[in-house]
């Protein structure tokens, strides 16, 4: 089935929903996310709503990007967002240079396989050098094996750099990157 990548658009906050709770449904996402289908299945529309309009058009830094059957059935999803060098990332960690960061990935599994998570990297990358980043990175759990091998393959590579999760879990995550060419 051929896929058009685009960006969501504020008034589809009901399938970004959607789709965000089907990932959250998904067996790794456990390793794969830092939410939970029990919290974000309670959260308000108007959560929703604000998540879907400030990753819609990039103006916030974030762009939300999926990829459309000819059905019009949303098969996958990539975010990335814009960190500031100067500032510090989601887990404390200072941001030397303009980066893009990938988060969010998910592709429903009957559309695994099929080129399609290539192609929203493809899009989410372009778009990160278009906003200046000098490199884009991700972050990725110890055990998530799957999701480090498409990184490999996409060009990322790990740094060194260590997140560690709850302190009593013992889990921690690896951060991969990109350099622009």
């Amino acid at each position: 089935m051929p896929y058009e990548i685009r960006s969501i658009r504020p008034d589809e906050w009901p399938a970004v929903k959607e789709l965000r709770l089907a990932a959250l449904q998904d067996p790794v996402a456990h390793i794969a996310f830092l939410d939970s289908f029990e919290q974000a299945s309670v959260r308000p529309d108007s959560f929703w709503r604000e998540r879907t309009a400030n990753s819609a058009d990039g103006a916030s830094g974030a762009r939300q990007f999926i990829a459309e059957g000819s059905d019009g059935h949303w098969a996958g999803t990539l975010t990335i967002l814009v960190e500031e060098a100067g500032s510090k990332d989601w887990a404390g960690f200072p941001v030397e240079r303009r980066q893009g960061h990938v988060v969010g990935v998910f592709v429903r599994p009957e559309h695994r396989g099929s080129g399609l998570t290539e192609e929203l990297f493809e899009a989410g990358l372009k778009w990160a050098w278009g906003r200046g980043a000098e490199r884009v990175r991700l972050i990725v759990h110890e055990d998530n094996v799957r999701a480090r091998a498409f990184y490999r393959k996409m060009g990322f590579v790990p740094t060194g750099l260590t997140v560690p999760l709850a302190e009593d879990s013992g889990d921690s995550e690896l951060e991969m990157a990109i350099e622009r060419d």
